[in-house]
């Protein structure tokens, strides 16, 4: 999971860039990274570690020149989150100048690594799944090119060879340099991306591809569309677009977790209002908490914040319970599922979270979260609630266990991290320490988000993977998840 923007504008794009990463902050931490491009096809780039705020000095985005541009904000699944080599843009100077970014994971990277070095001779400099989607988008490129100035028709081409190489999860931002800006989502859709548009002081186009909706909001543009699965949009330095799909059998199955956790509850995805996907998932889990704690045992329904609080509003007025906040957040620490390794996350939930005791003592409390993957954090928030002097402690999930691996593109690569795999769900209490363990059921966090369609769900399925280990692209085996396994442990 990342964050991606990319702009054409009539002026300078520099800082618009920066503001949208900002608001993107959420999706990565460990790193960011900005790159522009002028009219003349000259690009530049600054890419640092850590978050927006910090990284980026005055003197680097004077650096930063042209009216086309990229920014990334980075959340490693893949090769090394301290590697500042690793973070995004990555940049190859053949064919015309390119520069990329992409959010999601690629799930044939041997097989790719091993064409890169055998066919395509292209040389690679980390083990970033980045900058292998960059050189065979390079190498595509380069089979399309001919003695005429390269065209939309040809960068599709480009990108239909592209699909056909790669799979996995993946959206893509790229810049030609002296041509334009390239975006384009994988056939299957799993990870987000929006177009959106606005008027410039010219009267001619402005244009914005991003990860979530709030970016376009923010800045005034108007939503025009999700780029399609499989499709490519491509943007001339001019402002002028050209839109194709791409892929052979696209289809749209979005990832679950997006409205579970991942993205910012002001955000539309795929037609789909995040906050209200949030509010239904609180109103199916509420029957499925009446079904299992017994009545009388509830006192306060209490979120964990902040991506939780929807769902426990929602399951307390269904239960007809007092919903109170209990935790207080201290805003200056970032979220601990995205913080690179346990030790860090582990040590962070205390710095995130204050227990206020006035609001725990002697009192029966339904915890509500938007998901347990690790156990990590739940258990420490179990046991802060009775330190605080909760009477008991029945804990709830918005989203059904996590028993799966999920590959594309959020760090939940091994079935080992994963508190719920192997275990049932009176053990998986006893892991954590609470009195009773609820979960969402699977059918009903599928339910929540379809219906929370504006105008009615483009989608009739989406990718749950890491609940029901159902893997929608058809291309994940349990030797593929085996071999991810050893690579994270070794």
């Amino acid at each position: 999971m990342c964050g991606i923007v990319g702009m054409v504008g009539r002026g300078p794009v520099n800082q618009d860039i920066y503001d949208a990463l900002l608001l993107l902050q959420h999706r990565g931490q460990d790193a960011t990274g900005i790159a522009t491009a002028e009219p003349s096809g000259v690009m530049h780039i600054q890419k640092k570690p850590g978050q927006v705020r910090e990284a980026f000095r005055t003197r680097d985005m004077r650096s930063l020149l042209g009216n086309v541009g990229l920014g990334h904000v980075r959340y490693a699944t893949k090769g090394t989150a301290s590697a500042e080599e690793e973070a995004q843009p990555f940049y190859v100077n053949s064919p015309y100048g390119l520069i990329l970014i992409h959010n999601g994971n690629l799930t044939n990277t041997r097989e790719l690594t091993a064409e890169m070095e055998q066919r395509d001779r292209r040389h690679l400099n980390s083990s970033s799944d980045t900058e292998l989607l960059l050189n065979v988008l390079a190498n595509e490129l380069q089979a399309t090119t001919s003695p005429v100035d390269l065209d939309p028709d040809r960068i599709f081409e480009a990108v239909t060879r592209t699909h056909r190489r790669i799979e996995g999860a993946y959206a893509v931002i790229s810049v030609i340099a002296g041509y334009g800006l390239l975006a384009f989502r994988d056939p299957f859709g799993i990870r987000p991306l929006v177009l959106g548009r606005r008027a410039g002081d010219d009267g001619r186009d402005e244009w914005v591809v991003a990860s979530e909706s709030l970016v376009l909001e923010n800045a005034d543009y108007e939503l025009v569309r999700d780029v399609e699965p499989g499709e490519a949009v491509f943007i001339t330095n001019d402002g002028d677009l050209y839109a194709k799909q791409c892929a052979d059998d696209p289809k749209l199955l979005p990832c679950s977790f997006e409205y579970v956790y991942l993205a910012r509850p002001d955000s539309i995805m795929n037609g789909v209002s995040v906050y209200e996907s949030r509010l239904r998932m609180g109103e199916k889990l509420a029957a499925t908490i009446a079904k299992h704690v017994p009545e009388g045992l509830i006192d306060v329904v209490m979120p964990i914040p902040d991506s939780a609080r929807p769902a426990a509003m929602e399951v307390a007025k269904v239960l007809g319970i007092e919903y109170r906040e209990g935790f207080y957040k201290n805003r200056y620490v970032g979220r601990t599922f995205i913080m690179p390794g346990q030790a860090v996350r582990k040590k962070s939930v205390r710095q995130k979270l204050n227990a206020m005791s006035s609001e725990f003592r002697g009192k029966n409390v339904l915890l509500i979260d938007d998901s347990i993957v690790r156990g990590t954090t739940s258990k420490q928030i179990v046991q802060m609630a009775y330190a605080a002097g909760a009477k008991t402690v029945t804990f709830a999930s918005a989203a059904p266990p996590v028993r799966h691996p999920h590959v594309y593109g959020i760090n939940m690569p091994s079935r080992l991290e994963l508190v719920a795999h192997g275990r049932t769900i009176p053990e998986i209490a006893e892991e954590l320490g609470c009195d009773h363990l609820v979960y969402q059921e699977v059918e009903d966090l599928r339910d929540a988000i379809i219906e929370s369609a504006v105008g009615g769900a483009s989608f009739t399925d989406l990718d749950m993977s890491c609940f029901d280990g159902r893997y929608v692209t058809g291309t994940v085996t349990d030797e593929y998840l085996s071999w991810v396994e050893s690579v994270q442990t070794s």
